[in-house]
């Protein structure tokens, strides 16, 4: 179960509970019995799946396809070894 914060709208007290998902964002405050709002946090940056780095398999990027016309042009042409063979 996740733990939410609360504040007092009245007493300006601030406290946390741990409640089920369907708690409802608005409730009465252990204090003065005023009315008490959920309060919302950012969350922290969570970077999931493929595509920030260069490294993660992805298809048709450029640098692959720089690499494979870099290997296209160390290869001889074709016919070349058989040339050079038969002599």
């Amino acid at each position: 179960m996740p733990t939410y914060e609360y504040r007092c709208g009245q007493c300006q007290h601030q406290y946390e509970k741990r409640e089920g998902f369907d708690a409802p964002a608005e409730q009465a405050c252990p204090v003065c019995g005023g009315l008490a709002r959920r309060l919302l946090h950012a969350p922290g940056i969570v970077f999931k799946g493929p595509g920030f780095y260069v490294t993660d398999n992805r298809k048709n990027h450029e640098w692959e396809s720089a690499e494979k016309e870099t290997k296209e042009e160390k290869l001889p042409p074709e016919g070349a070894s058989e040339v050079s063979a038969k002599k």
